[in-house]
Order: C-alpha cells, then sequence, then structure tokens
C-alpha cells in the first residue's frame, strides 16, 4: 500500500533541495513505478532558461536511470499552500511513461490538495501509440 504521508516528506524533502535562484519557485516530486519503487527529483534552474529541468522530469530521469518505465502515482509538491500541477512540458514527460489511470497529486507540505489521472491530467492526449508505423 502507498504511504501518501511519505510521498508527500520526500516530494518535499528534495523540493528543499531545488536550485531555483531565478524563479523562486522550488519544486519536488517523488514517483512510484509500478513496481513499487521510489524516485525523487527536484527542479534546477539555469541562467539559460531553456535548459534548466522541472522537478518531474528529474524524477523521471531517475526512475529511467534506476531501470523502471512505468509510473503508478505522482506526488508534486510545490512553495505554496495552493496546488502545484506539473507545467504542459511535464504533463507530457508524466504521459510518457504512465498509464491512463496513472495517479497524480498536488500536494502542499501537509496534504493532497488535488487528485486526477493521468487522463484527466493531459486529456486526448498524444503518446508512443501515435508514433506506430502504418
Amino acid at each position: 500500500m502507498i504511504d501518501i504521508q511519505e510521498l508527500i516528506r520526500l516530494a518535499t524533502e528534495a523540493r528543499n533541495t531545488a536550485h531555483v535562484p531565478y524563479s523562486n519557485h522550488p519544486v519536488g516530486a517523488a514517483i512510484v513505478t509500478d513496481s513499487g519503487n521510489i524516485f525523487t527529483g527536484c527542479n534546477v534552474e539555469n541562467a539559460a532558461y531553456p535548459l534548466g529541468s522541472c522537478a518531474e522530469q528529474s524524477a523521471i530521469s531517475a526512475m529511467v536511470r534506476g531501470g523502471e518505465k512505468t509510473i503508478s502515482v505522482i506526488v508534486v509538491v510545490g512553495p505554496t499552500l495552493e496546488p502545484c500541477t506539473p507545467c504542459g512540458g511535464c504533463r507530457q514527460r508524466i504521459r510518457e511513461f504512465s498509464t491512463p489511470q496513472t495517479i497524480i497529486h498536488a500536494c502542499n507540505e501537509q496534504e493532497v490538495l488535488l487528485t486526477m489521472t493521468m487522463d484527466e491530467l493531459l486529456p486526448q492526449s498524444f503518446g508512443p501509440e501515435n508514433l506506430k508505423k502504418i
């Protein structure tokens, strides 16, 4: 069983290590894979803005490096009491490694504020199956 409070703690811990000198908007993410492993990430900004990476992107990179390919649950914690949902680019990144039933939780440090499935987060999405050869 997934301990959501532990995932929030891990995402918050990751968020607290973020490198955000430009936006001052630290974000942390914790991913649970279909095999139950957990990977975390934080956002890392760069003076050349497009070269930075989001927390979700960092966690996905760690997951892939760890040999995993499918996200079961992802928790995202931002810097405020309001939900911090994944940006457009991260929605597509999450989609690449998800099923329609993958759960996305937008949280603050204490609790889940918003929960949605991958299909709710990115309806009518474009994914790997759209690139199958004819």
